[in-house]
């Protein structure tokens, strides 16, 4: 079967989706983390705006200041230009945190938090030119390509309208009452055009986030051959773990078979059903079924017993009980002991009249079993019922 994309229909797997994430492959929106950075940005130059226009005040003035000294050694204009620059850093600074935890925040908030280095392993097919040059021309590179023209356009558009609208209060700048009014008024008219590039930015997070949480799960999408290789490694062949199963019900039946030659008694019906009984006298439980058998497994435990002279007694609906209600290496149900020790009792009699210490019993009577516990029994469906429980 093709595994081309047009046969991946089927949606991703928990296991496909969480080798996905382990190899870091998870829905991302570059626009949310654009949006992200520069609202968080005019968040943090809105609140610290006057301190700031106080600072840049200060600088301007520093600046423009020149003296005799700084006219006869130029030099000092570098020295100058350091202690500015050393006087912005530390804003600098925090506001490139500010940002940093800004993106990061919105990264995990699309995607969620992982960490892997799978990534960052080298992968030397990627230096092949020709598949290179295939991933540029892919219809996700284009897409991506695409999206962002619209938004630079839009964001262009939005801006330049916006400075055309303003154009006349950017010139009165010119004319304000001072430097420090100035840089006021200009940090207003840009903050106020920057608010509405991020209400931009806004829209096309809201329309990329799922966006590219629909491209992701489409890409992971699996065909028919991929979900069926995926549950063989999940669950093993079938082929090899029926096999496996048939093997061990051969050794169950072959340890079953031979304890047929160490059990006290076989009970049967006379073609369908055999049960084996161990029964230890001085041990603290009930006698147990130690093999139990069907049709020709019923025969073959009858033969079993007749080689190694285990008595082989003919008790239909005990049988069929016992066959119907008990486990292989369980003891007997309650419900049965009086019939079982009937049967027992009659077993120690033959082997004390064949030992000739006693006369013959006889033949053994019909041994009652009650009717909820003989599934052949008419009665048997009728007593489940009126008590409640289910038929075996």
């Amino acid at each position: 079967m093709s595994d081309s994309s047009d046969d991946k229909q089927l949606p991703a797997t928990a296991k496909r989706l969480k080798t996905a994430r382990e190899e870091g492959q998870i829905a991302r929106s570059r626009d949310l983390g654009h949006f992200a950075l520069v609202a968080v940005s005019l968040g943090v130059l809105a609140a610290s705006a006057r301190p700031a226009i106080e600072h840049l005040r200060d600088l301007t003035a520093a600046a423009l200041r020149f003296d005799v000294v700084t006219l006869k050694s130029p030099e000092r204009m570098l020295e100058r230009l350091h202690d500015m620059g050393l006087s912005v850093l530390p804003m600098v600074i925090v506001f490139g945190l500010v940002g940093a935890v800004a993106v990061l925040a919105a990264a995990v908030a699309s995607g969620g938090w992982v960490f892997t280095t799978k990534v960052l392993e080298p992968k030397f097919e990627k230096l092949n030119p020709i598949a290179g040059l295939g991933n540029i021309v892919s219809k996700a590179q284009l897409g991506d390509m695409l999206k962002a023209c619209v938004l630079a356009l839009v964001l262009g558009i939005v801006g330049a309208t916006y400075l055309w609208s303003h154009h006349e209060e950017f010139v009165r700048l010119q004319s304000a009452g001072g430097l420090v009014q100035a840089f006021e008024e200009a940090g207003e008219l840009m903050l106020s055009g920057l608010w509405l590039l991020v209400l931009v930015l806004a829209l096309f997070a809201a329309v990329d986030v799922p966006l590219q949480r629909f491209l992701h799960a489409s890409r992971l999408k699996m065909s028919h051959q991929e979900v069926k290789e995926e549950f063989k490694q999940q669950e093993g062949n079938q082929e090899v773990k029926g096999r496996i199963k048939a093997r061990m019900r051969e050794v169950a039946r072959r340890r079953m078979m031979a304890a047929v030659p160490k059990a006290d008694l076989v009970v049967m019906n006379p073609t369908h059903y055999a049960v084996a009984l161990k029964y230890d006298p001085d041990g603290p439980g009930a006698p147990k079924v130690v093999a139990k058998g069907t049709d020709a497994l019923a025969m073959r435990i009858r033969d079993l017993a007749a080689e190694a002279r285990v008595p082989v007694l003919q008790a239909p609906p005990l049988a069929r009980a016992l066959y119907a209600t008990t486990e292989l290496e369980h003891e007997i149900p309650m419900a049965l002991y009086s019939a079982v020790a009937q049967v027992l009792a009659h077993v120690y009699r033959l082997r004390e009249a064949m030992a000739g210490r006693a006369p013959y019993p006889g033949t053994l009577a019909d041994v009652p079993v009650p009717p909820e516990l003989d599934p052949d029994d008419p009665r048997h469906s009728r007593t489940a019922a009126r008590r409640g429980t289910a038929t075996p």
